[in-house]
């Protein structure tokens, strides 16, 4: 019998009351982050750079800037939400990037809209390795894989219902314009602002630690943790966060995320872009299009995740969806170029690709906790996601970089390929060392 099945009776109730009420917390908050960074696509989409007399180049490099900032405080956020307070470092960090991403509206000067950007990714750079903490604190490894993809959800999700909602007020504040703001203005003051609502809602309802929750029982609290620290001591044991850094493993994890992520943020950040290069579709169906791939890859997410916590097993949910996704990526390419695009082959070689790169997330990032000691998960799971911010800036600035200079998003296509192999080819070699 597993270690999480030696729950004490009454914990399945216990069990559900913690999915019930942690995840909507942590999904809603990186869910509400992820709004703030993606709908600048659409801001594009809806003549932004035209408004703000942008070129392309300083546009692309405008939307990359994100991830500058994005790298910068996530190993210390996350060492702080590890050893003191999550609750905390969000409270604070949804009311930074709520006034941060609603001043893009009002910005015209390039310099200051780029230090916006900086600033919104270095807030919104603490938010998902601190809700990855978070969820050590809550679940146990037979819960992990669902947990971390309910929370991860969040990110293909708000890709969906944004692409929607986004597109719609961009048209509708065009076509009926307000206090003499333009439709993306709008888009931004709309999305940005309810972030100080949930500031408050999050500070109400969030608690570090199962000991800390007065709606579990004492007892209840008392075998949940007692499951964890005795998951942990499955575990090597290191000494400390520069020990964990300098392991091979963690270093063959930050290197698989960099490359996932070339694929997945060069994706993410250009659809819109992309749609309408190769179609003349209108930005609302645009805008439902794109909504197209990430509600079909949440739902897969949430397949994958619950048969790799049954079996227990990760790896094999992670590396075919790599080289799936790359094989995608070129089909896509392939059959939208030439001077009789298919675009509808092409979109669907595009769904393909997003649901392989989001499929294996939850298994990802269950692995992690697995194979790295409690006292350094914080640091470790912030350094594998600020190499992926990395992955993430090299793919936002290389597609767009890519486009502006060749014409076209063939060559950004197969980079995005060719970064899914890499990942893939990773995926097969990181191993779990048994602790000692």
């Amino acid at each position: 019998m597993t270690h999480s099945e030696t729950l004490a009776p009454g914990e399945t109730t216990a069990a559900s009351a913690r999915f019930a009420r942690m995840l909507p917390l942590a999904f809603i908050t990186y869910s509400l982050a992820y709004l703030d960074r993606v709908n600048i696509g659409f801001g594009e989409a809806g003549s932004m750079s035209k408004s703000l007399n942008l070129t392309d180049d300083q546009f692309t490099f405008f939307n990359a800037s994100f991830f500058i900032g994005y790298v910068l405080f996530q190993i210390p956020g996350a060492r702080y939400a590890a050893q003191r307070s999550v609750k905390k470092l969000m409270f604070w960090a949804l009311i930074f990037w709520g006034v941060i991403a609603s001043s893009t509206a009002f910005l015209h000067n390039y310099k200051l809209l780029l230090l916006d950007r900086f600033l919104l990714g270095a807030v919104e750079g603490l938010v998902f390795p601190s809700l990855l903490v978070f969820l050590t604190h809550w679940f146990t490894k037979r819960e992990r894989s669902r947990a971390n993809t309910l929370l991860i959800l969040g990110n293909p999700l708000t890709i969906a219902w944004a692409s929607v909602g986004s597109s719609f007020l961009v048209q509708y504040f065009s076509e009926h314009p307000l206090l003499g703001l333009h439709g993306w203005q709008w888009m931004l003051l709309a999305e940005g602002a309810p972030t100080l609502l949930w500031a408050l809602i999050w500070w109400m309802l969030a608690d570090d630690r199962p000991t800390d929750a007065r709606w579990l029982s004492a007892d209840q609290a008392a075998s949940v943790q007692s499951v964890l620290d005795s998951e942990q001591a499955e575990v090597k044991k290191v000494k400390d966060y520069w020990a964990a850094f300098r392991d091979p493993q963690v270093i063959l994890l930050c290197l698989l995320f960099f490359a996932w992520s070339v694929g997945i943020y060069g994706l993410n950040m250009w659809l819109p872009v992309i749609m309408k290069h190769g179609s003349t579709f209108g930005i609302a169906k645009i805008g439902l299009l794109s909504s197209i791939p990430y509600l079909i890859s949440a739902g897969v997410m949430v397949g994958i995740s619950s048969i790799s916590d049954r079996l227990l097993v990760r790896q094999p949910f992670v590396w075919p969806f790599m080289f799936l996704g790359a094989a995608a990526f070129l089909m896509s390419f392939l059959v939208g170029r030439g001077s009789n695009p298919h675009f509808w082959i092409s979109f669907t070689g595009l769904i393909i690709a997003a649901i392989c790169m989001y499929a294996p997330y939850g298994p990802f990032w269950a692995m992690v906790p697995e194979m790295v000691s409690r006292n350094v998960i914080g640091e470790s799971l912030a350094l594998i996601n600020t190499i992926g911010a990395v992955g993430g800036f090299v793919g936002t600035y290389g597609v767009g970089y890519l486009k502006n200079h060749t014409g076209g998003y063939g060559m950004s296509f197969a980079s995005l390929s060719a970064a899914l192999v890499m990942a893939g080819v990773l995926t097969t070699i990181v191993r779990r060392r048994p602790a000692k």
